[in-house]
């Protein structure tokens, strides 16, 4: 993740929690008095957003000490111990909800990613993500895709060109949508389009497309598009693809399988900070 964004996203969703104080660790615990946690995992999965610990304690005091015991993509068990913080006891507790908010998400994303390349088992096929991700999250979602053995799509509206449905309703064709295109960015800008017929794919191939995505389409469907498309073409295959079917898509020889759920309906990896027992009173 890119330091410089991380930390201010990180500032921003710290001050969005914490308002003018944390009234309750601070009344409680005068800024001199000193703590050790530990945030251990709660269940087996795949830990992503560690960096998070320190960059966010690291805000609220340079002072915590975060030492870490796993790296991002390392496989953990109920009852690990991923990381020990030390430092004064409010900002301890001051912190945890949003480092525990993000890492629980992102590890949740991770997990759930490394089932899915487990599931397809097909190392000729990548799984990726999607744009379907909370606003204001994007960087950890695809961040944790990442961490989980998945691969990232396009990072927004701006890096890729994406002709879907609508933008070839309106063009009139796939063929004049590609041309608009082409006729105005440059050659480093990748184009792909949306289809979801044989007659679809021959246009979007002879228009001059760069990756070609088959929409909503069956494995079968899937296999035999595939064989219309030259090598130097990227294929994609994404929608009503699940976790239930996707072993359906192993062999079907596209490139991509993009996965909208891997972000947009992520079930939280339970991660916890507890005090340490040499700290109990």
């Amino acid at each position: 993740m890119n330091l410089l964004k991380l930390r201010t996203q990180l500032q921003s969703f710290l001050l969005e929690d914490i308002g003018d104080q944390d009234i309750t660790s601070q009344t409680i615990f005068p800024h001199t008095e000193m703590g050790n946690g530990v945030f251990i995992a709660k269940e087996d999965g795949i830990i992503s957003g560690l960096g998070i610990i320190q960059e966010a304690y690291h805000l609220l005091d340079p002072s915590i000490k975060v030492t870490g015991f796993f790296q991002d993509g390392d496989v953990v068990t109920a009852g690990d111990k991923i990381a020990e913080v030390a430092g004064p006891i409010a900002h301890l507790l001051t912190g945890e909800r949003v480092i525990l908010n993000l890492m629980q998400r992102m590890s949740g994303i991770a997990t759930v990613v490394n089932e899915c390349v487990e599931t397809l088992n097909d190392p000729s096929i990548q799984v990726c993500d999607t744009r379907k991700t909370i606003p204001g999250l994007r960087m950890f979602d695809k961040y944790a895709v990442v961490s989980g053995g998945g691969k990232n799509h396009r990072q927004g509206l701006y890096d890729g060109v994406m002709i879907k449905d609508n933008h070839i309703a309106f063009a009139g064709s796939i063929t004049k949508a590609v041309q608009r295109v082409r006729d105005k960015i440059g050659h480093m800008v990748k184009i792909e389009v949306e289809t979801e017929t044989k007659e679809e794919v021959l246009e979007a191939i002879e228009a001059g497309a760069d990756v070609i995505m088959f929409d909503n389409r069956t494995p079968e469907e899937v296999k035999e598009f595939v064989q219309y498309v030259p090598e130097t073409i990227i294929t994609e295959a994404s929608g009503g693809i699940t976790l239930k079917n996707l072993a359906t898509y192993h062999g079907t020889g596209v490139n991509y399988i993009s996965l909208g759920f891997v972000t947009h309906s992520v079930k939280a990896l339970d991660i916890s900070l507890q005090v340490k027992e040499d700290n109990k009173k």
